[in-house]
């Protein structure tokens, strides 16, 4: 018997297709930020399809919110690096 339910990675992709309406609206340079937002879905794609959501949409956007919450605490972290760093350079 055929497998009769589309896996998520197939089911992901046929939606990035109807996405790519939108990243060819953007200027050029927009674009790549926009190909690198749908890479983020791709990257999570395998935690996305264990999930089982009742709808694709809501793993995509997980994914992509994931992607920012991770980048945006690492620049966080960065930036306390740096802010004590130059607090323990002022204790002259």
């Amino acid at each position: 018997m055929g497998r009769t339910i589309p896996s998520w990675r197939m089911a992901m992709e046929e939606e990035m297709k109807r996405w790519k309406r939108f990243q060819d609206v953007p200027r050029i340079e927009e674009r790549e930020i926009f190909e690198d937002m749908t890479d983020k879905c791709r990257r999570y794609a395998s935690a996305a399809g264990a999930a089982c959501f009742p709808t694709k949409y809501e793993p995509m956007f997980l994914s992509i919110i994931f992607a920012h919450h991770k980048a945006l605490k690492q620049l966080r972290e960065k930036i306390d690096q740096l802010t004590t760093s130059t607090d323990s350079g002022k204790q002259d």
